[in-house]
């Protein structure tokens, strides 16, 4: 494989990290080690999240051809990657909306629950789940409607509460989150293969953990409902208030025998990238793969770091690259009058906090990029920063501090041509940020 030049090609080079980043978490490279064998019964794949259908393929490629295998995984609208020639389709792929649910995952969900129901001890199900599984998976608990779902998570998404607070709530305002689908499951034995996209790796977060207990309680759901002054019905207030929509806990019996393997995480993928910066011949620095916090500011932090290696030659030693991953968060902010709301997602925050605290640094470049290759809601999967940035955006009439105001990383970097876009990438194990200082 070619390597770009880090010198002559910054932007090619910073692509190729993220790519092979993207490339150590690919289903089909970490399925064949964690798979069991065949049981005496029968095998029913379930599953959800933006690596569904490549983890069903995955399992369709690698699972003895003379093996009964059926089931049913659900993933983000036009995820589902190309069927290779030849592989037969034995898992039913269906599409439904993220990060809001919408009617086409609540069917799913109710399929899945169909699906593991009447199972014996000699049946094996096999659950596949990745990131974005939460809002895929949808089924509200009694006294909700799918609107009051859809209104409570666009409301969390919006509040910048962490994904852990977000998936506590989701978890107790489900009937299969929070362990509720490995109950379901019952007497058959369940085995969880995950792609992580949380900070901690913790399978009780990814996703909800529909398969996994939880440790997670009504009061700490209620806790976080208020501090974020997101209502709810009365009658679900009030069955959380008396702990009757608690969740399954570690030592319960429903998941006697339940095994978890972690496919891919994301200290995983920062490793793979920070061996490719290696291989070119540049020191390679992982900060950590469980940064949280507001993106922007998260963005100003990575901004001093750099600058401090350009000018000081410290903490780090160049030429370098620094980079890290984990979940920020954005905190949707009251369009000021007369504007018109932005569009844009962590990545794209994460950028104009960047270029607002680099200031044209000289020799700083950087990408930041979630790794399933969607930014929110838009097509792209981040942006760039190059030392010209704020001097291109200045000539084309560009304020960053507007943009930031309205939460408008996409209409500052598309005029730029900066944008990064990758298309789905059939995997997911969140925030890419790297940092190219030379």
């Amino acid at each position: 494989m070619n390597i770009p030049d880090p010198r002559q090609q910054p932007r090619e080079f910073l692509m190729h990290l993220y790519q092979a980043a993207v490339r150590r978490a690919l289903p089909l490279h970490n399925t064949a080690a964690h798979l069991p064998r065949p049981p005496k019964g029968r095998t029913v794949v379930i599953g959800a999240g933006k690596a569904g259908g490549a983890m069903a393929q995955a399992v369709e490629a690698l699972w003895p051809a003379n093996a009964p295998l059926s089931g049913l995984v659900v993933t983000r609208y036009h995820h589902t990657p190309p069927r290779p020639a030849g592989l037969a389709a034995r898992i039913e792929v269906v599409e439904a909306s993220h990060p809001v649910p919408d009617a086409a995952g609540m069917s799913a969900s109710q399929r899945i629950l169909q699906l593991v129901q009447g199972l014996s001890a000699d049946d094996l199900v096999l659950c596949l789940i990745s990131g974005g599984g939460s809002a895929l998976l949808t089924l509200p608990a009694e006294g909700l409607t799918l609107a009051d779902k859809q209104r409570i998570n666009k409301e969390l998404l919006n509040s910048g509460a962490s994904i852990g607070e977000m998936n506590c709530v989701r978890k107790h305002l489900s009937r299969i989150k929070g362990g509720r689908l490995a109950a379901a499951c019952a007497p058959a034995r369940v085995v969880t293969l995950t792609i992580s996209d949380v900070p901690g790796d913790d399978p009780s977060v990814i996703a909800s953990g529909p398969t996994v207990p939880d440790a997670s309680t009504c009061a700490d759901a209620l806790a976080i409902l208020r501090r974020y002054a997101i209502d709810v019905p009365a009658a679900v207030l009030a069955a959380l208030e008396r702990d009757a929509l608690e969740t399954p806990k570690p030592g319960d019996a429903a998941f006697e025998g339940h095994t978890v393997h972690m496919m891919a995480t994301p200290q995983e993928s920062l490793q793979a990238a920070a061996d490719a910066a290696r291989a070119a011949g540049l020191n390679a620095y992982v900060l950590s793969d469980e940064i949280e916090g507001e993106s922007r500011e998260v963005g100003k932090v990575h901004a001093a770091l750099a600058r401090a290696v350009a000018r000081h030659g410290q903490p780090f030693a160049r030429p370098c690259v620094i980079l890290s991953g984990g979940e920020t968060t954005v905190t949707v902010r009251p369009v000021p009058e007369g504007a018109t709301r932005g569009k844009g997602g962590r990545a794209g925050e994460f950028c104009l906090g960047l270029a607002l605290a680099l200031q044209g640094q000289p020799r700083v470049w950087g990408l930041a990029a979630d790794t399933d290759g969607i930014d929110g809601m838009e097509e792209n999967a981040g942006a760039w920063v190059e030392p010209a940035t704020m001097s291109r955006a200045r000539a084309l009439g560009l304020k960053v501090e507007q943009h930031l105001d309205r939460n408008d990383a996409y209409g500052f970097f598309q005029p730029l041509g900066d944008l990064v876009v990758t298309g789905p990438t059939h995997t997911n194990v969140n925030d890419f940020r790297a940092l190219l200082v030379l």
